[in-house]
């Protein structure tokens, strides 16, 4: 048994001004069998500014829902993957300043069993251009420092690589 992750982080990029709704999101390091990591690329041109992120697929965990349950249809949604949920890995609370928002991120690790339709939603497609990026582990790695140019994916990049170096520490110890 494993001891999950807890990671508290600011926003060191935008100025504090109040905090006013948490959100609950449900994320996951998904891997296939022959060591690739499947991201989501998003392209975005908005309060952030001008920025192409690399992120684990993931969303918000709606009403009533089980954070299992939330996992499985955000990556259905957002990679069309069928994945077995192998355990979760921790979760990273972090703060958007510019929207007045705290992250509550809840990590899993999951392995894909098969991949078919995405389902995105209209944002999705066409406010941040979302694409699915199938990465080995340091190209993953060096694509989040190198998307950490911007504002936005730094907070980004702070958030997820301690994650994705947990689940790959998981992945070479079998879990």
């Amino acid at each position: 048994m494993h001891k999950e992750l807890k990671i508290s982080l600011q926003d060191t990029e935008w100025k504090y001004d109040y905090i006013d709704h948490d959100r609950n999101i449900a994320r996951a390091f998904v891997y296939d069998e022959n060591g690739y990591f499947y991201f989501v690329r998003a392209n975005r041109d908005d309060d952030f500014g001008k920025a192409t992120l690399i992120e684990t697929a993931g969303g918000g965990v709606e009403d009533g829902e089980d954070l299992i349950a939330a996992i499985k249809r955000e990556l259905k949604e957002e990679l069309g993957a069928d994945v077995e949920v192998v355990c979760k890995i921790g979760v990273v609370s972090d703060y958007y300043n510019l929207i007045h928002r705290h992250n509550i991120n809840n990590y899993f690790l999951c392995r894909v069993n098969s991949f078919g339709d995405k389902n995105l939603t209209e944002d999705e497609i066409n406010c941040f251009h979302l694409s699915t990026l199938k990465l080995l582990y340091e190209d993953a790695v060096k694509e989040y420092e190198y998307r950490s140019n911007t504002r936005l994916g730094k907070l980004v990049a702070n958030r997820e690589l301690p994650v994705l170096y947990r689940a790959k520490e998981m992945i070479d110890s079998g879990i």
